[in-house]
């Protein structure tokens, strides 16, 4: 049965689409089974991962729309060997057509309940902000992973979004947890930085990963070849730290 994580934050550029492109190659590398679904109608995931956005014929949002359909929109990821559920920006309709139905925000939930024996992991990333889509992400998943920037505006984003995350445990899904908190694009040169960690440590302890993805050249570059940065630069920083999440997920997921 899968382990299902939304990567989720309202604030854009924070690392989200970069996170669940190399997790999702990371915790392959560790011999688990994975699917990647793109719920941002931007669709760079989806790009991120080989797959043209632009000629698809089914979508994320054909499963949202008819989610005992969801095995056969499911399509494999250029390289890095997981399973993508596409996206693109068919997606935005979604938001509006979903308000016309009843189950609005048990859509995904739906549909991954038909699928989620076929893998170990199935991880979520979220647009850049606190919608529909966004809520059937938490509403569908076991536990939410924050990547966040190490800067001052970046703690008072987490506060609303944690206040989000209460409002679907108290009345949608009560099981829903925080996996984790990612800092990522970190700089230990930054005395910033290492006080937004010390806070970050302070108020939320074991919930914030020991693994740091730093500022990375190879990392920002990967995307533009379609590949995780797995497979455009093994040996680069951005690359060891997300193989080293990926050890570090499962090590934390054995324990509990």
């Amino acid at each position: 049965m899968a382990y299902i994580i939304a990567i989720t934050n309202q604030k854009g550029g924070v690392g989200k689409t970069t996170s669940s492109v190399n997790l999702a190659a990371s915790l392959v590398q560790e011999n688990q089974r994975v699917l990647m679904i793109d719920m941002d109608p931007q669709g760079n995931a989806t790009m991120g991962s080989g797959i043209e956005k632009s000629e698809l014929e089914l979508s994320t949002y054909d499963s949202l729309m008819e989610p005992e359909e969801v095995k056969s929109h499911i399509v494999p990821a250029n390289v890095g060997g997981y399973d993508v559920l596409p996206s693109n920006g068919d997606l935005t309709a979604a938001e509006v057509h979903l308000l016309e139905l009843d189950d609005k925000e048990q859509r995904l939930k739906k549909a991954l309940q038909r699928i989620e024996e076929l893998y170990d992991y199935i991880l979520i990333d979220c647009p850049p902000s606190l919608n529909m889509l966004t809520l059937n992400s938490l509403v569908a998943s076991d536990s939410v992973i924050i990547p966040m920037q190490c800067e001052y505006y970046a703690l008072e984003g987490l506060s609303a979004l944690l206040n989000t995350i209460h409002q679907v445990q108290e009345h949608v899904n009560p099981g829903l947890e925080i996996e984790g908190i990612l800092r990522t694009m970190y700089d230990p040169r930054n005395r910033l930085s290492l006080e937004v960690s010390r806070q970050l440590f302070s108020h939320f302890s074991d919930k914030v990963y020991r693994t740091v993805i730093p500022r990375n050249v190879r990392l920002a570059e990967a995307p533009s070849h379609g590949v995780p940065v797995l497979f455009y630069d093994r040996s680069s920083n951005g690359s060891k730290a997300y193989l080293a999440l990926a050890g570090e997920i499962i090590k934390r997921r054995r324990a509990a």
